[in-house]
């Protein structure tokens, strides 16, 4: 990765003001264009925004005191926009400590007292400009690591899939018949090459919804037929290691949502999928049923539950469960990105995945996603 260049500004850095008073406007535009600054004025919180939202400047230099829409309101509406880079906002007030504390607590980054001393002035601002280049500075590393990795993942997948096509070519007999040691062999190798095929499938998927580059396909999907084929799909695991798999759907649930049948077949398959993993006897019980929202009648939830009688997860696993390549202590951990990934899935379908869990009394996984709602019939 390149990363020259990151840590130099290709132009000059803008500034907005913001004041209703014309005198105000034109100290601080005198004292700031004579450092170099490229100065854009609004003698208003409204067409500040404006501003911002059509081109987000560096640094905004905001007075508190305005008529309509004032300094804390306007910071707080530039922290709400989250398309927004990083602005630094440094509030300019004449008032006392409480007005200072309420303008740090709606987001502003510092603050300048009334009658403004120019050497303060410009320290503030050299200072918060810093900050704002050394956090673009760090995105931009983010972004492009990012980027790499996602590349690096798309490109291994052409290898491990031709890897995989002649691994079973090999199985079949159709390049020669091989010895039962050989066979045993490939066997091992296909199946180690699948789950490095898996992993990097997954990884990559990650990194679609972290750089917002996917896209999903809604449509209305019937939960109860889809998780009906992830439990037909790994019935034979659970058989081979003896547990029983159980599917209890309740028979007046509503399974209707709209959401992207692939990345929600994704998502159960892997919840079930782990709780046989990480269950050595006993079984996995699969639920399905609906709950109303207790604040909004109108709104019903479908609730997919899926429960092991494994060992558990220590209240410090569950803690950063969720988090990207966060491993849990079990020693049959896997790379730490599924449970990463089917949460994203659920936030990505306006839902909610949770754990509960205690050692030695197994795992309760809860996806809870948005019913679609139904039609009245007309009379």
């Amino acid at each position: 990765m390149d990363f020259s260049g990151l840590n130099q500004s290709s132009q000059t850095d803008r500034i907005l003001v913001v004041d209703d008073s014309p005198d105000n406007l034109f100290l601080v535009q005198t004292i700031l264009e004579e450092e170099g600054y490229e100065i854009n004025l609004a003698e208003d919180g409204r067409s500040a925004l404006a501003q911002i939202e059509q081109s987000p400047p560096e640094l905004v230099l905001l007075d508190v005191m305005m008529p309509e829409i004032d300094g804390f309101e306007v910071t707080r509406h530039i922290r709400k926009q989250k398309n927004l880079p990083f602005i630094p906002i440094l509030l300019i007030t004449a008032y006392d400590q409480p007005s200072v504390v309420q303008g740090l607590d709606t987001g502003a980054d510092d603050f300048i007292r009334k009658p403004v001393e120019v050497d303060e002035l410009l320290a503030r601002v050299r200072s918060l400009l810093r900050l704002k280049h050394s956090v673009d500075e760090r995105d931009a590393i983010a972004r492009q690591r990012e980027d790499f990795v996602s590349r690096l993942t798309h490109d291994l997948r052409t290898p491990l899939v031709a890897a995989d096509r002649m691994l079973m070519l090999f199985q079949q007999g159709a390049l020669g018949d091989l010895s039962e040691p050989m066979q045993e062999a490939m066997t091992t190798m296909a199946r180690s090459n699948r789950n490095l095929l898996a992993m990097v499938n997954t990884l990559l998927e990650v990194y679609r919804y972290e750089a917002g580059r996917k896209n999903l396909c809604f449509s209305s999907v019937d939960l109860m037929e889809v998780v009906a084929e992830v439990v037909e799909e790994l019935y034979p695991l659970a058989q081979e290691k003896g547990l029983a798999l159980n599917y209890k759907p309740d028979p007046e649930v509503n399974s209707k949502v709209m959401g992207d049948r692939l990345e929600l077949y994704r998502t159960f398959t892997n919840l079930v999928g782990n709780a046989i993993k990480f269950t050595d006897k006993g079984n996995v019980d699969v639920r399905l049923r609906n709950i109303c929202d207790p604040h909004n009648p109108d709104i019903t939830w479908v609730i997919i539950e899926v429960e092991d009688t494994g060992p558990g997860i220590s209240p410090e696993d569950q803690a950063m469960l969720f988090e990207r390549f966060r491993q849990g202590s079990h020693k049959r951990s896997g790379s730490g990105l599924g449970l990463h990934l089917s949460r994203r899935i659920a936030t990505a379908h306006q839902g909610t995945l949770e754990v509960k869990s205690e050692l030695d009394h197994g795992s309760l996984f809860i996806v809870q996603l948005p019913a679609q709602q139904k039609v009245a019939a007309k009379g």
